[in-house]
């Protein structure tokens, strides 16, 4: 495919004089299927300029770029003339990388996809700026950076985060860094420990009610997000952070320490017990529970008093202050099976009880086969060696390393991770998988016999944007449960399947629905998806061809009023309008209709009808004259969603009317109808933002209510004889029989 040219305009994809081409596919019976070649011409790539991969995530986006700044700026190369050019387009590919929204336009339509966006007015900061300020944490390792893409899945994954929301020109935040790095490597294993920079991620710190900086915060799923507000010193931070840590230490003595050890052997824990005797250090109790913490769910931590327990404490032969590791199965008796220390070191002792703790059960081809992780389900985690067992892994068509959740619903239904190689990352996607509906697919299992409804996610695991829609489609297969199948194809493993549809961008959802197939073509998130399908069963846009635009618009009933939205499937600002295009159709179904022509489909048609920009919206009103039904009125607004789209009904004739004091009195409280009114002011914003609304509910209740409109500026006795306080105000007054009664 050749490229089009940049764009003139800023609200519109421009169109070339050429022909689109399609591709042409036989699946039972012969159907014509579109799909978009990725094949993207660009005068530059962004992944190029900031010399990353294309699998780059953001933390690696953002020290590439702050590497190329200190190198590149301006104000380090004053006597290059373009210095300055230069910087602007890394600054732009940064800009447009490290937004996740951006970055799936750009790599699904290249620089065409972003030419809807704003460009920054080339404007950049200073070379101190991206040396002193810019990406506070992003070396750090002990510091998870979070952003929008990742922020939801790591406080939700069940472990314990204290967060830090900066922003890089805070000087307070800056005072704070160094005690927050060592904050953060005190706290290593115990509370994972993350950064959000606000400069890059607005959107992300204004959900969170983030209003100045720094704001520290405690998160874990099932409790509400708990603000630190005490002083900024290590000690303080610990203490606050600590007392979230709810990991159980026990004491143990002469009435519970053998049942205690016994029961934890019989599930295959082993016990960490710190002996604190009259000589010796013993390790602190803020210290027992950070190893509680970090040891949480893998060996039970407990403590003994031997002032006390001084009989019990010569039973295990502890003459001085120690630690002691017990492993499942061990004697307690024989110290030959129990790791003693004697360091206070946590990361020490940690360390030791790992490399101590049994491996994970290798399973085989012939465990599989034997139904134990089938029916087992997710309460048995296991490894298999790909090198010994390879045919097994051939089979799942796994080539490299990886984490597998089976469902027990059979050896074939299982789901790959493909998310960070993090714990927090991998609980997560655990939880969501166990309890979802998605399948990994496989030329063995892939739906190609239409008996049932399927969504396909076509995806690349180096895509970034791939790896951030798949835990929206495990909400969506909550969701449609019983009514759609979901499942996803690897295309870096099955090229020639992915070829078959002629898959070249990722991701690529598709709905097979029998013999229909549709792609879906709006934002990747799981409401989005869900409109999607709800529109496929009960649509309310119709997709038109020549013939039938000439039907149903060009030959229309005198009554109807249409609007249609001419576009083109590879133009981003269209992918952006499909949503909002199917939210407004929904809000106006009954009142106006609405159609879609897709002009790379179609070109020679939009050509004729003098489509210049994609997309293109057009009204065609009611009651045309015949000579008439060929005129159209132009979209009335540069913003592109439902409300601005439903504001351009202001272009029709009302249904609505204006009350005057008189009508008021004599229509609305004597006369012989329910009417609807709207109370409002000219100099009121909320007001003007509410009529086209209720311009929608005048059409929605028109033949049964009426609707007028009373401007209280220029009627204000009216108004406050009506009682009305704020604008606007809507009241109700239905007329039952000889008696008008108002109901606000």
């Amino acid at each position: 495919m050749e490229s089009l040219p940049p764009a003139k305009s800023r609200q519109a994809c421009q169109v070339q004089n050429q022909q689109m081409p399609w591709s042409r596919m036989l699946l039972g019976s012969l159907i014509v299927f579109s799909c978009l070649v990725a094949s993207v011409s660009s005068d530059e790539d962004y992944y190029k300029l900031l010399k990353v991969s294309r699998e780059a995530t953001t933390r690696e986006i953002r020290q590439a770029f702050k590497k190329l700044a200190l190198i590149m700026h301006p104000d380090k190369n004053p006597h290059d003339e373009t210095a300055h050019d230069k910087f602007l387009k890394v600054t732009r590919a940064y800009e447009v990388l490290k937004d996740d929204d951006l970055r799936k336009k750009y790599d699904k339509y290249g620089e065409k996809g972003l030419q809807d966006e704003q460009q920054g007015g080339g404007r950049y900061e200073s070379w101190n700026y991206y040396r002193n300020e810019f990406g506070i944490y992003d070396d750090d390792l002990e510091i998870v950076t979070l952003d929008r893409g990742d922020f939801d899945a790591a406080v939700n994954s069940g472990e314990l985060w204290f967060v830090n929301f900066y922003f890089p020109r805070c000087h307070h935040c800056h005072e704070l860094a160094p005690t927050w790095r060592e904050f953060a490597k005190e706290m290593d294993g115990v509370i994972r420990i993350g950064a959000v920079n606000c400069g890059d991620n607005n959107r992300l710190c204004r959900s969170k009610g983030i209003n100045s900086y720094p704001s520290l915060y405690i998160y874990k799923a099932g409790m509400n997000p708990e603000k630190y507000f005490g002083d900024r010193a290590k000690e303080s931070l610990t203490k606050f952070g600590m007392q979230f840590v709810k990991s159980r230490v026990t004491e143990l003595w002469q009435g519970n320490v053998f049942t205690e050890i016994e029961a934890a052997f019989s599930s295959g824990v082993g016990w960490l017990i710190t002996f604190c005797a009259d000589s010796g250090d013993c390790l602190e109790s803020q210290t027992r529970q950070k190893l509680a913490g970090m040891l949480e769910g893998l060996v039970n931590v407990g403590w003994m008093d031997c002032s006390t327990q001084a009989e019990l404490c010569d039973s295990f032969e502890v003459t001085t202050s120690t630690t002691a590791f017990f492993p499942p199965g061990s004697s307690l008796k024989n110290k030959g099976s129990v790791l003693v220390r004697e360091s206070l070191d946590t990361r020490e002792i940690y360390g030791e009880v790992m490399q101590h703790l049994p491996d994970l059960e290798a399973l085989t081809k012939e465990t599989f086969q034997s139904g134990c992780l089938i029916l087992c389900a997710f309460s048995q985690v296991g490894k298999v060696d790909c090198l010994t067992d390879s045919e097994l892994c051939v089979s799942f068509y796994i080539q490299k390393p990886c984490i597998a959740v089976f469902k027990g619903l059979g050896i074939h239904d299982f789901e790959i991770h493909h998310g960070k190689d993090v714990l927090y990352n991998i609980i997560a996607f655990a939880k969501e998988s166990v309890s979802a509906h998605v399948t990994t697919l496989r030329p063995e299992n892939f739906p190609s016999d239409g008996k049932e409804p399927w969504l396909v996610d076509f995806f690349a695991p180096w895509c970034p944007p791939c790896r951030a829609l798949l835990p929206e489609l495990r909400k969506a297969s909550i969701q449609l449960f019983g009514q759609m199948k979901f499942g996803t194809l690897d295309c870096t493993v099955h090229e020639r399947l992915c070829s078959m549809y002629n898959i070249h961008a990722y991701p690529t959802t598709v709905i097979f629905n029998k013999s229909s197939i549709h792609e879906y073509e709006g934002h990747h998130s799981a409401d989005g998806i869900l409109e999607f399908i709800q529109d496929l069963v009960d649509p309310t846009v119709v997709t038109m061809d020549p013939d039938s635009f000439a039907e149903l618009v060009k030959r229309r009933k005198h009554s109807e009023t249409w609007m249609v939205d001419f576009y083109a499937p590879w133009c981003g600002p269209c992918q952006a309008l499909l949503p909002e295009w199917r939210r407004m159709a929904r809000a106006l179904n009954g009142m106006i209709k609405v159609g879609t022509v897709d002009c790379q489909k179609h070109h020679s048609f939009c050509q004729g009808e003098s489509v210049k920009a994609y997309p293109e919206i057009r009204l065609y009103p009611q009651n045309a004259n015949r000579r008439d039904l060929y005129q159209y009125v132009p979209y009335c607004s540069f913003k592109r969603n439902s409300y601005s789209v439903r504001l351009c009904l202001s272009t029709l004739p009302r249904a609505s009317v204006d009350l005057t004091p008189d009508d008021f009195r004599n229509k609305v409280i004597g006369g012989k109808d329910h009417w609807v009114v709207d109370f409002y002011a000219p100099w009121c914003g909320p007001c003007q933002h509410f009529a086209p609304e209720f311009e929608v509910l005048a059409r929605m209740v028109k033949g049964s209510v009426r609707a007028g409109k009373v401007d209280c500026q220029a009627h204000y006795q009216t108004c406050q004889s009506a009682g009305i306080t704020a604008y606007p105000s809507v009241r109700f007054y239905p007329h039952l029989g000889t008696k008008k009664v108002r109901d606000s």
